[in-house]
């Protein structure tokens, strides 16, 4: 081949595509974002996520004991701290098209695996996998970027259960432009005659009138003339000037492949007849930056952003657009211009759908039935977890009771020191923990905080084939029943119990339904049956998801107990009257789960159809 054959266009093409069908069974392609641009992301986000932490402590250290107002203020701001990572960006990624600012930035977003804009549920399950992905503490980022670099989509073990992928983002100001030598407006006669150039020829010259600014001076030189020779063998030359020369032949070459005579007979096909690229591309451009401009929009403000009355008009130019998407296909339409349309079809195919999408539950509606509903469904696991804690519990009880001497090496210095003094404090009328508390709304929010920590722990272990859930569960069992047994071996395991009532039952209640969606999450990676393990990974995510919802309800209640009430001094009767009372409602909830349940069958996710399925 010799030097002006060749395409300067890049060698090779570095960019990881992804394939997605439409329901209206075209195929475009997204671009995913690399290992370097999300790492950089994850930079910025943390970067802002360190300052909002530094002037949350400052605000905190400004206005502690500065009355009761002050306590409750003090109160929320340690609550926000305490879920700041999770909750910046879970609700960025919920609420801002799957961007928060650090991808914004960077130009990338989350996605689902469909193409579609993320759920509110796919991005709760991703952010709270981070904790092994992002933030594991043998080795941070090590387990994400590892999975990053080794799968094929850059999905991460939170993308893998939630069933996203992290794209490169549709820039608003991306457009078809205008070709080099073409005039807009320009009336083409009819009688232009047939193209002189062969598709490569005149694709060449197209890439190399576009590209030839970025190229060294000697090498564009070196390219004009020996494109320039080449062609004058067929095409005279009206000017001395070769860059001119290049730019009149591609300039007539566009007004023949525009005119009647560019359509001509196929090659082995007799009778058939097709129109060639530019000739589609011509008649199609303004249709396309029309709608390009409109998709845009609606992707990023939503469909509220267009009137009622336009939504139908909206969906028939997007089907419209797919179709001419898998006609530039079949015209073999230069490669820019289909990547252009699958930007514009793909931002389409956004909108449109989260447009069609059910509108979303109540709030109610999720916190009083499906998230329950979840935990009827999956009763099986929760038995399997309470299992997994009592019986370390009750071993732990045992264990203490038999070789009291245990509890200098296994337990907390203070927890000995307190069951030590037990006898001393409820003589005095004192109660566990209640001499060291002192500003109980602060306390209620550390506890509610550490409480979440150690729940999703349970949860996001189930990704470790539910080896981190078995941990989490067994050691907080044990610790429990050790506990108990410590303060029994003081006659003191009455005392302890006064502390535990009020919230015990729906804190430890919440630490085995965290444990029981875990458990779902290793059952989907270890047996996943008749589905693909990637698959089962997403159903029993989402149903994970809801479960977990159901642990959040359970332990803000608990939490807020334990902190205003279990720490008080407040009187026995009443601390039982409070677990009672717990129970119960938790039973209720529970009862209302399982009516949905039998009301409706619930399937919490079904598979994917099949016009929406990955096709790479």
């Amino acid at each position: 081949m010799t030097p002006a054959a060749r395409d300067p266009s890049p060698a090779f093409d570095l960019r990881q595509r992804y394939g997605v069908e439409t329901p209206e069974h075209v195929q475009v392609h997204l671009d995913l974002a690399g290992l370097g641009s999300r790492a950089f992301a994850a930079v910025m986000d943390l970067l802002l996520l360190t300052v909002v932490g530094l002037v949350l402590v400052i605000v905190v250290s400004g206005i502690a004991g500065a009355g009761a107002l002050a306590s409750w203020i003090t109160a929320l701001l340690v609550l926000v701290g305490a879920f700041l990572v999770l909750g910046y960006f879970t609700l960025f990624e919920a609420l801002n098209g799957g961007r928060t600012p650090g991808k914004a930035s960077m130009g990338i977003r989350v996605v689902m695996s469909t193409g579609r804009p993320i759920t509110p549920t796919a991005a709760v399950v991703r952010n709270l996998l981070r904790l092994i992905d992002c933030f594991f503490p043998l080795c941070p980022f090590l387990p994400a970027a590892l999975l990053m670099f080794l799968q094929k989509s850059n999905q991460r073990l939170g993308d893998m259960v939630a069933g996203t992928i992290v794209v490169r983002d549709r820039p608003t100001a991306w457009t078809l432009g205008t070709a080099v030598g073409e005039i807009a407006d320009e009336t083409e006669p009819v009688d232009a005659g047939p193209p002189l150039l062969s598709e490569d020829e005149f694709r060449l010259l197209d890439r190399f009138l576009q590209r030839q600014s970025d190229l060294d001076p000697q090498v564009q030189a070196r390219l004009t003339q020996e494109l320039a020779r080449r062609f004058e063998e067929r095409i005279p030359r009206r000017t001395a000037n070769r860059d001119e020369y290049l730019v009149q032949i591609f300039a007539e070459e566009q007004r023949r492949r525009r005119g009647r005579f560019a359509t001509r007979a196929q090659t082995g096909s007799a009778g058939r007849t097709t129109v060639t690229s530019e000739r589609f591309v011509a008649r199609k451009r303004a249709a396309w930056e029309s709608f390009r401009e409109l998709a845009f929009r609606v992707e990023q403000a939503g469909v509220g952003a267009l009137p009622e009355g336009e939504i139908p008009g909206f969906a028939a130019r997007y089907r419209e657009v797919a179709a001419d998407l898998a006609r530039a296909r079949t015209y073999r339409v230069d490669q820019r211009v289909i990547e252009y349309l699958e930007r514009v079809v793909a931002a389409g195919h956004s909108a449109l759908y989260r447009a069609r999408g059910r509108a979303p539950s109540p709030v109610g509606r999720y916190l009083f039935r499906e998230f329950p509903a979840a935990v009827i469904e999956s009763r099986r696991y929760v038995l399997a977890a309470a299992l997994l804690f009592w019986v370390p519990a009750l071993t732990g009880y045992a264990l203490l009771r038999a070789r009291p001497a245990l509890a200098d090496e296994i337990l907390p210095p203070l927890m000995v020191s307190r069951a030590q003094q037990a006898a001393e404090h409820a003589a005095r009328g004192v109660g566990y923990a209640q001499d060291e508390i002192t500003d109980l709304p602060v306390a209620a929010a550390l506890i509610i905080g550490n409480n979440v920590n150690v729940c999703i722990l349970a949860f996001a272990g189930g990704i470790l084939f539910g080896l981190l859930t078995v941990w989490s569960l067994s050691f907080n069992g044990l610790a429990l029943g050790a506990g108990f047994g410590l303060f029994a071996n003081y006659h003191a395991a009455g005392y302890l119990g006064a502390f535990v009532a009020g919230h015990g039952v729906l804190e430890l209640t919440a630490v085995i339904f965290s444990g029981a969606a875990g458990l779902r999450i290793a059952h989907a990676l270890i047996a996943p049956g008749d589905r693909t393990r990637k698959d089962a990974l997403v159903v029993e995510g989402m149903v994970a998801a809801r479960i977990i919802g159901a642990v959040v309800c359970l332990l803000a209640l608990a939490g807020t107990i334990e902190g205003l009430f279990s720490a008080s001094d407040a009187a026995l009767p009443y601390r039982i009257g409070v677990s009672a009372a717990s129970g119960l409602l938790l039973t209720l909830y529970l009862m209302n789960g399982a009516k949905a349940v039998r009301g409706r069958r619930i399937a919490p996710i079904q598979r994917q159809p099949a016009s929406d399925r990955l096709t790479a």
